[in-house]
């Protein structure tokens, strides 16, 4: 059944045609008529005056997925035996989920020679690892990973599947979620569990980070998402920590539709802003790309690496590799420097876990100080020398 329109109480007013979202209404004569891009949003119903427009309920189809889904996995991703750091973090993160929907916490792990990783796992919080060892699974490949992953979905049905926002997983995960008929929310910060309906509750930003969305996946199952390296704290680790081990068989015909002929590695994966423990970044003050040196200076004087806004990325002042913030990398060092840095909102969602963060501008009402630690008003070219110069007073060089 369709929406319903009283002809008798309806004036043509026309005030539903302009809140549907999907052009789904017209008039004809004096009357609104309703067309077949209707999506029963009830968006028409509640714009009319003259209340003459009714909406059935719609009961949602129910497929059982969600009664019979269990558990919170995390998609451990290694490339040549080595983890990186967001997979403890999820795994602290997947811990607590799972305490409030009194659940096992499972780890998928995917390669090839990975002996002593599932114990890895099983101490930084894992109840269970999936563990699939084959030659097949050597390179990382979306098509065969993809695969694999689906038919575990399928076969043991969990209720929250993890991952982490890494160039590996936002290749791969969308493609899983895909082919587990489910819905994914990507590049979230904030996950929580709403109890009473046992839903994952997946905060991310939106509009260009000027607001913070919740989203819900509320039939579709498992509820997947992927979070950013950095946003979650870690949980804490428990050596000789013991767990259940699955081992996961491929079949003959599980083969790739591509091959991976060469793996290089990338810049981005040279310049490790995510792991660093000290980030001075430069925004758009520097006044153009000679600016950096300054900043390569600072960084290299603290042990640090070199960070950059979207402006001055834009501007080809440095390359993207550099970049923080929303469409960047996100940060937690324990100090971060911001030499010029205005503070725009889509910049601080990928700095502001950092321990200690220390602003330079000459702006006193720039964005940027409202979550600095310390502030310096002042002029970035006189600010970061001395700051050099104090360092080597400091360690008997001045």
């Amino acid at each position: 059944m369709g929406v319903i329109i009283d002809k008798e109480l309806c004036t043509g007013c026309g005030q539903c045609l302009d809140s549907c979202p999907f052009e789904a209404l017209e008039l004809e004569g004096d009357f609104a008529q309703v067309n077949d891009s209707c999506t029963l949003c009830g968006a028409c119903a509640e714009a009319c005056p003259e209340e003459a427009i009714t909406v059935p309920e719609v009961e949602r189809a129910q497929d059982g997925r969600a009664a019979q889904a269990k558990g919170v996995w995390v998609f451990a991703e290694q490339r040549g035996g080595q983890m990186p750091e967001v997979v403890a973090e999820l795994l602290g993160q997947g811990r607590r989920l799972a305490r409030e929907l009194d659940v096992e916490v499972g780890a998928v792990l995917l390669g090839h020679g990975l002996d002593g990783m599932a114990g890895e796992l099983f101490a930084l919080g894992a109840d269970v690892v999936y563990l699939a060892d084959d030659p097949r699974l050597a390179e990382f490949n979306d098509d065969i990973y993809c695969t694999v992953l689906a038919r575990l979905i399928a076969e043991h049905r969990p209720e929250v599947f993890l991952a982490g926002a890494t160039s590996l997983g936002r290749s791969l995960i969308p493609r899983v979620a895909t082919a587990a008929a489910t819905g994914l929310t990507a590049d979230c910060t904030g996950l929580a569990i709403d109890p009473d309906k046992r839903l994952l509750l997946q905060t991310r930003p939106a509009f260009g980070g000027n607001i913070m969305a919740t989203i819900i996946c509320p039939d579709a199952r498992p509820q997947m998402a992927t979070v950013r390296p950095r946003v979650m704290k870690r949980g804490g680790r428990q050596d000789g920590r013991q767990g259940r081990l699955v081992a996961v068989s491929l079949t003959p015909e599980d083969r790739a539709a591509t091959q991976v002929l060469e793996v290089v590695q990338a810049l981005d994966e040279q310049v490790n802003l995510t792991g660093a423990e000290v980030v001075v970044t430069g925004g758009r003050g520097l006044g153009g790309p000679e600016g950096f040196d300054l900043v390569r200076q600072l960084a290299t004087a603290l042990g640090g690496v070199v960070g950059a806004t979207r402006g001055a990325v834009d501007s080809e002042w440095i390359g993207h590799a550099h970049q923080v913030g929303q469409t960047g990398r996100t940060v937690a060092p324990k100090l971060y420097i911001a030499l010029g840095v205005s503070g725009a909102v889509q910049h601080l969602v990928g700095m502001q876990g950092s321990d200690n963060i220390v602003a330079v501008n000459n702006d006193p009402n720039a964005p940027i100080f409202d979550v600095a630690h310390y502030g310096i008003v002042g002029d970035l070219f006189e600010v970061a020398p001395a700051m050099l110069n104090r360092l080597k007073t400091l360690r008997g060089q001045g």
